[in-house]
């Protein structure tokens, strides 16, 4: 097992390279440029060739694409061109905001996607059911940015019961920072937990057709032990790979969302970086969430062996 986790990490380096390559060309072909942005009022073309200068903008994409490279190596993220001040510590003071998010949000979907998912699998032909099958394909097809104006419309405009947007950390106490975080995570999970629902129904349905299912079940085994001790255990694997699929698409969707609702988190970072063609800034945290996806899926295949000892990792 370590050795294969060893391997996959190092299996991590070329496609860290190949995604930090594609980042570094696209926004380097980006119209606009850095230093009248830099500027501003002060611009002119002479003070703009000496900052393109200093920031190595004037040398070919290539050699500032491996510049980068070197300095991204040694944990140099750069500097933002907007803040004079280096990414990393812009990602490190945003990213508190946006796990907390997308820890809530993942929290509800596993609370309400798997006994819902079990619930639906053991009346598959109640309206329960039905129903569940319905919000999944709802939650499917209904953006999250959409869904977000919805729940600001109607709890914060229409009902008061919470705050529209903004997260003042937890200085204020917890029940102030969870009514705050409450909405943005109900929209960026609500309806992610109803695939998760889907996927532990149509999974477990298929473990309770297998014979030691009904073997167990002539041996008098009460059904909750059927359900949670054989048949969930087994069903766990495809379950696993959704949540951990649905655990990247909650970082990347968190990225829209703190725009939507306010929250200092790192999407609205990443869109003022955009705005502001602060690229430092925008290929930093473009690079750490997608960082962090890979490493879910890593963290996936891991777990695998400990849920069914029937994998083995040579």
């Amino acid at each position: 097992m370590v050795r294969y986790i060893i391997k996959r990490l190092f299996a991590l380096i070329p496609v860290i390279l190949v995604l930090t390559f594609i980042v570094f060309t696209i926004l380097s072909m980006t119209p606009g440029d850095a230093t009248s942005i830099i500027l501003g009022s002060e611009y002119t073309e002479e003070l703009g060739a000496k900052l393109r200068v200093q920031l190595g903008l004037d040398r070919p994409l290539i050699v500032q694409y491996f510049h980068y490279i070197t300095n991204l190596v040694q944990g140099d993220f750069g500097m933002s061109y907007v803040m004079r001040a280096p990414v990393i510590d812009q990602l490190s003071a945003r990213l508190a905001n946006t796990a907390w998010i997308v820890a809530c949000a993942m929290i509800l979907c596993v609370s309400l996607g798997i006994p819902i998912g079990i619930l639906s699998a053991t009346r598959p032909n109640s309206f329960f059911s039905q129903c569940t099958m319905v919000f999944g394909l709802m939650g499917v097809s209904m953006p999250i940015f959409w869904l977000g104006l919805l729940l600001i419309l109607l709890f914060s405009v229409k009902l008061g019961w919470f705050q529209a947007g903004g997260f003042d950390g937890w200085g204020q106490g917890v029940g102030h920072a969870v009514k705050s975080l409450l909405l943005p995570a109900a929209a960026l999970g609500l309806f992610q937990f109803a695939v998760l629902a889907r996927t532990t129904r149509s999974a477990l349905l298929e473990v309770l057709r297998e014979e030691y299912v009904k073997t167990a079940r002539a041996k008098g085994v009460a059904e909750r032990g059927v359900i949670f001790r054989h048949a969930l255990k087994n069903a766990m694997i495809p379950i696993l790979t959704v949540a951990g699929v649905q655990l990247g698409q909650l970082m990347a969707g968190s990225i829209v969302l703190e725009t939507v609702f306010y929250l200092p988190g790192l999407g609205r970072l990443a869109i003022g970086a955009i705005s502001a063609r602060d690229l430092p800034v925008v290929q930093g945290v473009v690079l750490f969430v997608a960082s962090m996806i890979v490493l879910i899926n890593v963290a996936v295949d891991v777990l695998y062996g400990f849920l069914d000892p029937r994998i083995r990792y040579e």
